[in-house]
């Protein structure tokens, strides 16, 4: 026996059409917006250009956060880093900037040494960023005015890191040390006490 169908139920296949194609259109424009700066940065909210105009290239590389060293002893060390290469000095790193900071005292609120200062190189490969700096203040001041490396390998539940003075014991002031140089990231992050975001840099290769 057929069945009359009414308008209201002739009209339903379409409003579902209608509806799933303002859903397809409203997640294109998201992933839009998030290939910018806000995939680097999530905890940036980015508005959609009103005139429709294409989203702001993202930047070549960047190292942010900030994270406390794994240390069986009473040892605090954290390490700082908000370092960004910009896209339009894709093909040169030493025209990063940023800054970077790192404490090491024999104990919470302890005795120690503490370095703050610029980055004036990053490159990035992959999870992986190497980065440079001179030391702008610090409470040793026979380091101040000296370039130190450092090195962090994003792993997302576990990071690691290096920097330029672990064979010598530490920071020795050197103004000699190449830019973008340091050691291999043979520390683990201390779970639950921060994590390090790498922006992988988009090497530009020549074409001839």
């Amino acid at each position: 026996m057929s069945r009359t169908t009414s308008p209201r139920n002739r009209n339903y296949p379409r409003a579902i059409a209608v509806g799933a194609a303002l859903i397809l259109t409203a997640g294109a424009a998201g992933v839009a917006v998030a290939s910018g700066d806000d995939a680097a940065h999530p905890g940036k909210a980015r508005s959609a250009s009103p005139t429709g105009a294409e989203a702001e290239p993202r930047e070549a590389a960047a190292l942010t956060g900030s994270a406390k060293m794994y240390r069986k002893t009473t040892e605090d060390v954290t390490f700082t880093f908000d370092a960004h290469l910009a896209a339009k000095n894709n093909g040169d790193p030493s025209k990063a900037t940023g800054t970077f900071h790192f404490v090491h005292l024999d104990k919470p609120g302890g005795e120690g040494g503490w370095a703050k200062g610029r980055i004036d190189c990053l490159m990035t490969g992959g999870k992986v960023a190497t980065a440079t700096g001179i030391i702008t203040d610090t409470n040793l001041k026979e380091i101040k005015g000296g370039r130190v490396g450092f090195t962090v390998h994003d792993q997302g539940k576990q990071d690691r890191v290096g920097y330029s003075w672990a064979a010598v014991g530490g920071p020795d002031g050197t103004k000699k040390l190449p830019k973008c140089t340091s050691s291999a990231p043979h520390e683990k992050v201390k779970k639950g006490t921060g994590d390090f975001d790498v922006v992988p840099w988009k090497v530009p290769y020549p074409t001839q």
